[in-house]
């Protein structure tokens, strides 16, 4: 078994998709534009926040700026409603802590709601929560800086670390950092289109992470 495991959250670890379909049609609504369906943010999804409202506005991005941060109010307060861990991600935390396995997530959401989210859903479980933080000239995933950044925190080298995503930003991450990738699918993106994408190793189930 790998010491550290570093996952993505949305779509890995947690299915925010109601919370985030409800943050950005309010968002669209505020300014007049038609709402999403749950099936359209599910492809909108994986690049970060601002990527979301890019995508979900079309061709009205002259209203990015203030959209986005309509959609970062709106989610500040509503993140956790309907959002919950996927079946079997608590015990396989657990199950990983008490083999002494390192983990923590990292992810394109912004860095305030994934600290939130995994303080709400995963208290004691998680040594590091990282978000997307360019603003601190950390590039997000795809590049590998904040992967990079989660490693040295967590103390460990690219032999010893397994990266674990449901998207195909997930596979270049770990490519580009040279790490193995785990590839989950029961998230945003469905096996034959991660196949497509470079995904090699795949798992069904969250507790068969603790085969590799």
């Amino acid at each position: 078994m790998y010491k550290t495991i570093i996952f993505d959250l949305d779509g890995t670890l947690l299915d925010t998709l109601d919370d985030l379909t409800s943050a950005t049609n309010a968002a669209l609504y505020a300014f007049g534009q038609p709402a999403r369906t749950r099936e359209e943010v599910r492809v909108f999804v994986g690049n970060g926040i601002k990527k979301l409202m890019e995508r979900a506005l079309g061709e009205r991005v002259d209203l990015l700026t203030e959209a986005l941060e309509t959609f970062k109010q709106y989610y500040g307060a509503h993140c956790a409603e309907q959002t919950k861990p996927y079946e079997g991600i608590l015990p396989l935390l657990r199950a990983l802590k008490s083999r002494g396995v390192k983990t923590a997530v990292l992810s394109n959401k912004a860095d305030f709601a994934v600290k939130k989210l995994a303080k709400e859903y995963f208290p004691e479980l998680l040594l590091a929560a990282v978000g997307e933080n360019e603003a601190a000239g950390i590039r997000k995933k795809p590049a590998p800086d904040a992967l990079f950044a989660v490693m040295r925190e967590l103390e460990t080298e690219r032999k010893d670390t397994l990266y674990v995503g449901d998207s195909e930003v997930d596979i270049q991450t770990a490519q580009n950092a040279g790490v193995a990738c785990l590839c989950v699918t029961w998230g945003f993106r469905d096996k034959e289109f991660l196949l497509a994408h470079g995904g090699k190793n795949f798992v069904d189930d969250p507790m068969e992470i603790l085969n590799f």
